[in-house]
């Protein structure tokens, strides 16, 4: 909490122009890496259900 605090009172416009990209940043990759790994997922469960499906 302090450290939100330091920020929010940060007068440096260019710091906080700098966390904010770096914020962006890591945002872009956790959202790439969530809809990859939850494709694989899907693609695993459908490879699971059409295993365990009664065959005709």
């Amino acid at each position: 909490m302090k450290t939100f605090a330091r920020f929010v009172k940060d007068e440096s416009g260019a710091t906080a122009i700098e966390y904010g990209l770096i914020a962006a940043g890591i945002a872009v990759v956790i959202i790439a890496a969530v809809q990859l790994a939850g494709d694989n997922l899907l693609l695993t469960w459908q490879r699971i259900a059409a295993a365990v499906a009664p065959q005709g």
